[in-house]
């Protein structure tokens, strides 16, 4: 009896357990994208929301990655709770709604859409938006 209520609590255990996050990986090309953006640039404190931005300001650098210009001395990069599906191998677009803001914020929730069929194909969450901002000089 003690082997099976020793079973049941191992098992009970284990079913709480969580599957490891998927390990966003991002082409060399990407990185160098990536890399080129923050060229000279320091790490900011996290900000809660990003600033107004222009769509063709915005780099996807993988599922989880997403840079936003903001001038040639300011890159916002958002890193998103969950792989938006889709913006990497560039099928889907990022649809995000603000709630009382004009920009996305910290929590705020994006679907992902597939640009042929229209359909959702996922979402994801801002997790953390780090500004990189170049020196004065």
């Amino acid at each position: 009896m003690r082997t099976i209520a020793a079973l049941m609590l191992a098992g009970m255990l284990a079913s709480c357990t969580t599957a490891p996050e998927p390990v966003t990986t991002r082409s060399p090309a990407k990185e160098a994208e990536l890399q080129q953006l923050l060229a000279g640039k320091i790490a900011q404190r996290p900000v809660a929301c990003l600033p107004l931005y222009r769509p063709e300001d915005m780099r996807v650098i993988d599922d989880s990655t997403i840079a936003f210009r903001d001038g040639p001395a300011r890159v916002y990069v958002a890193h998103m709770n969950g792989a938006c599906s889709g913006l990497a191998n560039g099928t889907a677009v990022l649809v995000t709604h603000e709630h009382g803001s004009s920009a996305p914020c910290r929590g705020d929730i994006a679907r992902t859409v597939d640009m042929s069929s229209r359909m959702t194909v996922g979402s994801c969450v801002f997790e953390s938006i780090q500004p990189f901002v170049s020196p004065r000089r």
